[in-house]
Formats: structure tokens, C-alpha cells, sequence
């Protein structure tokens, strides 16, 4: 918890950006580095510390890794799979079928706003999932 009432300790602030800086591995010369002038995967590892700051029991990733290089996509993925093996639960929005093949053990697919399945991924190869998806 980083405030009493409405005051923010400066300190444990600053100890949790630097453990999250730690903890997720993002590269930053320091922390007073404005987020805009990092490269895209560590823009999306700070979004991703913001929220596993707070604790939360479940992730919404929207698009988690759109726009970012290959490395960059790995570490998001290993990152989400430590919070779900932790016992959270990741609820994964992506249009990249090979990326909901990599996080997923079940996958829900809709096509003009209506659900067309609930599937395991082991149910569900790319073909597949992109013909019930188009």
C-alpha cells in the first residue's frame, strides 16, 4: 500500500517502481525516464507493473504484445505466465491466433459480435481457429 489516507509515501513508491523495474526486467537508465521515451515492450512491461502493482486476483491484457518486437513478446508471455501459475487468471484479447495458442487453455471465439465457440486450445490448431474466426 503506498498511501495513508490520501498521501502517497514517496518511498515505498519508489521502492515499488524499483522492484518492479526488478521484477519484469524492463530496461530504463532510471526511473524519472519518461515512459514514452522507452521502446514499445518496455512501455507494455510498465502498463503491465502498473497493474500487477495493485495485486489484482485477474488481468484484462487487450492486445498485449500489438506492436512489439519478438524478445519483447516472449518476456510479456512469460510474465503472464508466472501471474496465472501465482493463481491469478489472464482474460487475453488478441487478433494474433499463434499468441492465443501460446496463453491460453481455453479459448472463446466470436465472429460479427456473436460467440461462435468455447474451445480448449487443445481442441484448436491456427487453421481452425482462424476459420471460425473469419
Amino acid at each position: 500500500r503506498l498511501s495513508n489516507w490520501s498521501l502517497i509515501d514517496a518511498r515505498k513508491e519508489h521502492r515499488l517502481a524499483e522492484d518492479m523495474v526488478k521484477r519484469l526486467q524492463i530496461k530504463t537508465t532510471s526511473l524519472d525516464l519518461p515512459v514514452a521515451s522507452m521502446s514499445g515492450g518496455n512501455q507494455q512491461k510498465v502498463v503491465l507493473a502498473k497493474c500487477l502493482s495493485t495485486e489484482p486476483v485477474c488481468l484484462l491484457c487487450d492486445e498485449p504484445t500489438r506492436g512489439i518486437d519478438e524478445g519483447a513478446k516472449q518476456e510479456i508471455y512469460h510474465l503472464l505466465d508466472q501471474f496465472v501459475r501465482a493463481g491469478g487468471a489472464a482474460i487475453v484479447v488478441s487478433s494474433e491466433a499463434p499468441e492465443l495458442l501460446r496463453l491460453s487453455d481455453r479459448i472463446a471465439v466470436f465472429k460479427g459480435g456473436k460467440l461462435v465457440t468455447i474451445s480448449s486450445d487443445a481442441d484448436l490448431s491456427q487453421e481452425v481457429l482462424l476459420s471460425l474466426a473469419s
